[in-house]
């Protein structure tokens, strides 16, 4: 397809009567000062023609990289072999990449060799999908469409640039990428694109774990995350990135539940606000041990124990995906927890040991999980009026500054030493956590009078 160059009468509303930042004019100005040419590119005009709001703001010239780093005082050559310098500014950071041209992909991500061009058509024909090959200068009025991603937007389709395999075979990213982009944009990707998804989808493996775990990050932060995951597993990538979740599928629940194991989870992981990371993770992975524990009575299936498996599911998951250590740890932790059954019968000391269990920092966004599991069964209207009332006793607890844990003890293993005369040792340990146990039960107990005495009684010691 031939240049196509919008000008001021022909340009998207919307893109018109976008406000861009004045820092981005700022670099623009700059770099047309020195000579070069200014173009804000990619996402950042997709999103303006779609009135989305753009998180970055990137600029092409044909410039070169030493060039663009002499006109600014603060830059990063985070990507100057291709052709790439961050701008750093009072707000932000802007990426200023030099017009070029991308020859082979050997390593399935980079180009093996970079050739500057003084054409804007030239970098945007190495672009990943059409919607994102547009280049727009907003002083001069004109947008660069040399493939026709305008048409694309207002068909909301997503069509890569040039042939599909050859597209993806330069970076097999690009094919999660597509579902990520089609679940955001709520786009249908083109039939042929979609079909060099599914044939693609083996080489997805050849990426990088890290930059795997980071589209499927995003993924679980739209609006249609369940779509994303749907969609993911209908092209064969889901069984090459979370196995665990794909053996879900077609596992039967009991007459409770509206879905089978797969569906129930992409519904309760949109049973969480986009936001909520870690507790969408903690939804996609809290039934995942299911397939495992299933058994079948006479009337309906049972998954005992399920809580167990998934969590031990999770953590080898997100281990796989190079999660830091906290967040494996917080999301399995979540899994691990998501069973409970409150009733209103719990004595105060019951929920303060609940709430020891699960841990202040934690008890909220179980609550969260809990919730978006109940959204996602199908067949509930509402959250279960008990986990509200658990809520408010939950909160009462916080608020009493109530003991916890060992460390909130009015006494320490120090105390204990120096009382009894006794070296460090395990007895320590396990005094401390019996005497935890009696102020769970009684807050009052929390005196050093008191707990010293009951130090003496679990020793066998006599009374003073």
């Amino acid at each position: 397809m031939g240049q196509e160059m919008y000008r001021e009468r022909e340009l998207p509303d919307a893109l018109a009567s976008a406000v861009v930042p004045g820092e981005v004019r700022d670099i623009a100005a700059r770099l047309e000062e020195a000579g070069g040419q200014a173009w804000i590119v990619g996402g950042a005009v997709r999103d303006s023609i779609l009135g989305r709001q753009v998180r970055d703001w990137d600029l092409a010239t044909d410039l070169l990289p030493e060039t663009i780093r002499s006109l600014f005082p603060r830059t990063v050559a985070v990507g100057a072999q291709f052709g790439t310098i961050v701008v750093v500014g009072q707000d932000d950071e802007y990426e200023v990449t030099t017009f070029r041209r991308d020859l082979g992909y050997s390593d399935g991500r980079h180009p093996d060799t970079v050739e500057y061009s003084t054409r804007p058509e030239d970098d945007l024909a190495r672009r990943d999908f059409t919607v994102n090959a547009l280049a727009w200068n907003p002083d001069a009025r004109s947008l660069l469409d040399p493939h026709g991603g305008l048409a694309d937007l207002d068909a909301r389709r997503l069509r890569t640039v040039g042939t599909p395999h050859e597209r993806f075979a330069e970076d097999a990213l690009r094919i999660l990428r597509a579902v990520r982009l089609s679940v955001q944009l709520d786009f249908e990707i083109e039939r042929d694109t979609l079909r060099a998804v599914v044939r693609l989808a083996p080489t997805l493996t050849r990426v990088s774990r890290e930059r795997v775990a980071a589209e499927m990050e995003r993924i679980l932060g739209t609006e249609r995350a369940g779509a994303g995951l749907e969609l993911l597993h209908e092209t064969g990538l889901l069984s090459r990135i979370l196995p665990e979740l794909v053996s879900c599928y077609g596992v039967a629940q009991n007459p409770h539940h509206a879905y089978d194991v797969f569906y129930h989870t992409l519904a309760a992981v949109d049973g969480a606000a986009p936001e909520d990371r870690l507790v969408r993770w903690a939804a996609l992975f809290h039934d995942v041990g299911k397939p495992e524990t299933r058994v079948l009575g006479e009337h309906t299936a049972t998954f005992y124990s399920h809580q167990i498996r998934s969590e031990q599911h999770a953590r080898r998951a997100l281990s796989r995906l190079r999660f830091s250590n906290e967040d494996r740890g917080d999301v399995a932790h979540l899994v691990r927890q998501h069973m409970f059954h409150y009733t209103s019968d719990w004595s105060d000391g019951a929920v303060r040991r609940f709430l020891r269990t699960v841990g202040p920092d934690q008890v909220r966004a179980l609550y969260r999980l809990r919730a978006a599991d109940t959204r996602g069964n199908g067949k509930r209207t509402r959250v279960a009026p008990e986990l509200d009332e658990l809520a408010e006793r939950i909160e009462q607890v916080l608020a009493s500054d109530a003991a916890l844990s060992v460390k909130d003890l009015a006494i320490s293993g120090h105390d204990l030493m120096d009382r009894f005369g006794r070296p460090p040792g395990k007895w320590i340990g396990s005094i401390l956590h019996a005497l935890l146990e009696d102020v769970l039960e009684d807050p009052s107990r929390n005196e050093p009078s008191a707990l010293l005495a009951r130090a003496e009684e679990l020793l066998g010691l006599p009374q003073s």
